[in-house]
Formats: structure tokens, C-alpha cells, sequence
């Protein structure tokens, strides 16, 4: 299991590696001084990875000081702490266990998953389901982005196939009420999480915002003690998923991340954009389309597979 998931993570960061990655570590690959040229080769390569102004800044400055204090003397040393570095940049925010998402023994958890339209919100929920179900918890489904019909089908659909239950209304209905009916079919079964799906947010409608912020007081009003929020985010969009993460943080609050499409960017660099700028810790990527291409996030192993010799 544990090579399998390492397997897909790997696989998942394929183009990045085999691009803007793959030159970075040429820089290193034959020995020499580290001089100026070095440091603006490496600031260039690392904004074009997608890894951004004011990661890339601190980075830089980081490994500066590294040098200046004598724990790197040539360019093998300053690739090593590179890479150790951006290890500790994923690590730096507290980090959270997928468990986390759970409420304890004996209570029901609900897990609310946000994101805009089209980064593969409604996909990303079917896989935490299958990903919960298969680790013997009981989960149930709720239908609360009720916009679109398209959505409420689909994730009938979806749960048919992870065979979970899916609790639903007519489309234009109040999601509000949908969460209010799911939690308390969710307590008559017994179960361990509710997944709530959320209309396809833009971080420009305050109104639909609102909206998420009314689904949270229907579930304090049911007196539910565990939620958490998950914001599912495009990698491939780049620096603009830190403006959609920003937006939602403000909003709702996030407790974790689930990044998808990971597999068709060349920059996966903005995965640690996103982390310094929101704060938030990476829980999942998304490594394909099936139902089990959903691995948990490593930091160290994703590091290594970015810069996994060719």
C-alpha cells in the first residue's frame, strides 16, 4: 500500500520533474563555486517551478544565511539543504493528519469540501469516501451544492459507485436544509463522517460565500462538535489558486488541502507556494481519475520525487 501511494505521488509530479525540476537539479549536477551566478540561476529556475515571489525570497534567504554560517561550502551542499528546506517549508505549517478530519469515537464528523467550479470538487469527495469506507468507517454523502442539477446527479452517481448513501433534494433547493436533513439521517445510521459537497464557490460572489457560512450554523444549531473544512484547489492553475485559497480561508476558515490535477502541471513548485502563502497543510493529491487515485500528502517523499534522478 505504502509503495503503491508512493507509487502514484511519483507518477503525479512526472512533468514536473521531467521540466523546470529537472533544470534545477542540473545546476547542480557538476561541481561548483556558489557565486552569484548560481543564486540567480536558482532564484529564476524557482520562479518559473511556479514556487513564487515571496516563497522563493525566503528560500533564497534561508539558504543565504546556511552558506554564511559555513553548512555549505560547494554546490552538493547547497543542493542538499535545498531540498531540505523545501521539506521543512511543507512541514513549517502544523501538521495535520488525514484522522484529524475524523470526529471521535461515538460522534459524527462532517467535512465540508469547497472549491470553484471545475477543479474536481465532486470527484475529490467520491475518493475521500472511497478513501474512508475502505479504512472501515461509515460515511455518508450530502448533496449541498444544489445550484446544479448536473452536481446533485453527479454525486448520485458517484456514491452509487463508492456505495455510500447520498442525501439530496430538488435542485434550488436551501443547502442549508439539505445539511440540516443529512446530519440527521447521517446520526440515524450511526455514522462516522458526512461529507457535505458545496456549490462551485468563485472567490468574486460574496453571496455564495455566505452561503457556506450559513451551512455552519445549521450544523452548531444541530449541536454538531466536529467539522472541518477542506478546500480542494487546482494545482495546474498556478498562482491563482492562491488567490481562490486566500478567498475561502478568509471566509470559511480551511483546516486542509486537497490538491488535484497535480498530474497536468509541469510547475508543481506552486504546491509550496500555496502552503506559505495560506497556512494550510496539504492533506490529499489527487493522482489520477480513478476512484483510488488519492494519496495522502508526504512532504518528504514529495521532494524526492520532484527531484528523483532521471
Amino acid at each position: 500500500m505504502i509503495l503503491s501511494r508512493w507509487f502514484k505521488l511519483d507518477k503525479s509530479v512526472e512533468k514536473s520533474r521531467e521540466g523546470v525540476f529537472a533544470r534545477i537539479a542540473s545546476v547542480f549536477e557538476q561541481p561548483r563555486a556558489i557565486d552569484d551566478e548560481l543564486w540567480d540561476e536558482l532564484e529564476e529556475l524557482l520562479l518559473q517551478a511556479d514556487v513564487g515571489v515571496h516563497t522563493t525570497d525566503q528560500l533564497l534567504e534561508i539558504l543565504r544565511n546556511e552558506v554564511e554560517l559555513g553548512n555549505a561550502s560547494n554546490s552538493k551542499d547547497l543542493y542538499r539543504l535545498l531540498q531540505e528546506e523545501l521539506v521543512l517549508s511543507l512541514n513549517e505549517v502544523a501538521p495535520t493528519e488525514p484522522t484529524e478530519m475524523l470526529a471521535p469515537d461515538g460522534q459524527l464528523g462532517v467535512l465540508l469540501v469547497v472549491g470553484v467550479n471545475g477543479v474536481g470538487k465532486t470527484t475529490s469527495i467520491a475518493k475521500l469516501a472511497d478513501y474512508w469506507k475502505r479504512q472501515g468507517r461509515r460515511v455518508v454523502l450530502a448533496a449541498g451544492d444544489t445550484f446544479r442539477a448536473a452536481a446533485i446527479d453527479q454525486l448520485k452517481l458517484w456514491g452509487d459507485r463508492v456505495g455510500v448513501p447520498v442525501i439530496a433534494q430538488n435542485p434550488g433547493s436551501d443547502p442549508g436544509s439539505v445539511v440540516f436533513d443529512a446530519v440527521a439521517t447521517a446520526r440515524s445510521r450511526g455514522t462516522d463522517l458526512l461529507i457535505v459537497d458545496t456549490a462551485g464557490r468563485l472567490h468574486t460572489k460574496v453571496n455564495l460565500m455566505e452561503e457556506l457560512k450559513k451551512i455552519r450554523r445549521v450544523l452548531e444549531r444541530q449541536n454538531v462538535q466536529h467539522v472541518r473544512t477542506l478546500l480542494v484547489l487546482d494545482a495546474s492553475t498556478g498562482q491563482n489558486a492562491i488567490v481562490q485559497g486566500r478567498a475561502f480561508k478568509d471566509a470559511t476558515g480551511l483546516d486542509g488541502l486537497i490538491l488535484a490535477k497535480l498530474d497536468g502541471t509541469a510547475k508543481g513548485g506552486v504546491v509550496f507556494a500555496i502552503v506559505d502563502e495560506l497556512e494550510v497543510p496539504v492533506l490529499f493529491v489527487g493522482t489520477g481519475e480513478q476512484l483510488g487515485d488519492l494519496s495522502e500528502f508526504d512532504s518528504e517523499a514529495f521532494v524526492r520525487a520532484l527531484f528523483k534522478s532521471r
